[in-house]
């Protein structure tokens, strides 16, 4: 009887330790994001600033799943709501622009986990490298989306005789989705190491 007290004793115990371990490590995650994405929104290639949140995002799926992807994603969005860098759709559309920006974001981060978790076992690095396309791919792809849906007319206007299709991804987005995929892929070897070093400290594999 109290051997099996003991034992789940200690068991509440380890579990107590993941929680606030968990706790620990998305607040770390959290405030780097926030960091990166407040630097990134002084980085401009075209009229939008690029995301260099996204490789902590991976790091976090990879640490914690799928919840903490997403979470790592609405965090960076709404940090790009409340730097200003959304201001010129804000002033078109306040729900058409928090729709955009919180989807997106969110999805990237829950999307790039995904991938990284379906490959892992198979191959760590290519997982990294999969998600660190997973992720801009989304986040740009989700946001001609947006912008096609709930900003056609503005758009149409800011192209002028370019069709808005072609403007969006040649005016506004396609450079800076090279750049984040870019980047994304340079830092795969970081990103893998990270994840590996933090596997360790948190006992998991």
């Amino acid at each position: 009887m109290e051997e099996t007290e003991k034992k789940t004793a200690l068991s509440e115990k380890e579990k107590k330790r993941g929680y606030v371990s968990v706790i620990a490590g998305m607040g770390v995650l959290t405030a780097i994001v926030v960091v990166l994405q407040l630097m990134s929104s002084v980085i401009h290639f075209g009229p939008f600033s690029i995301t260099l949140a996204l490789t902590p995002i991976i790091v976090g799926g990879a640490l914690y799943g799928l919840k903490g992807g997403a979470w790592l994603g609405l965090v960076m969005a709404v940090t790009v709501l409340l730097s200003g860098d959304a201001a010129a759709f804000l002033a078109v559309s306040i729900p058409g622009t928090l729709t955009v920006v919180l989807v997106k974001s969110t999805a990237a981060g829950l999307l790039a986990s995904l991938v990284y978790k379906l490959i892992e076992k198979k191959n760590v690095y290519v997982a990294v490298v999969a998600a660190g396309i997973a992720a801009p791919v989304v986040n740009t792809g989700l946001f001609i989306v947006g912008c096609m849906t709930f900003f056609i007319d503005t758009i149409n206007e800011w192209s002028g005789q370019m069709p808005a299709l072609e403007f969006i991804i040649t005016g506004m987005v396609g450079l800076n989705f090279i750049v984040e995929l870019f980047v994304n892929m340079a830092l795969s070897a970081v990103t893998v190491t990270l994840i590996g070093y933090a596997r360790k400290m948190l006992g998991t594999r």
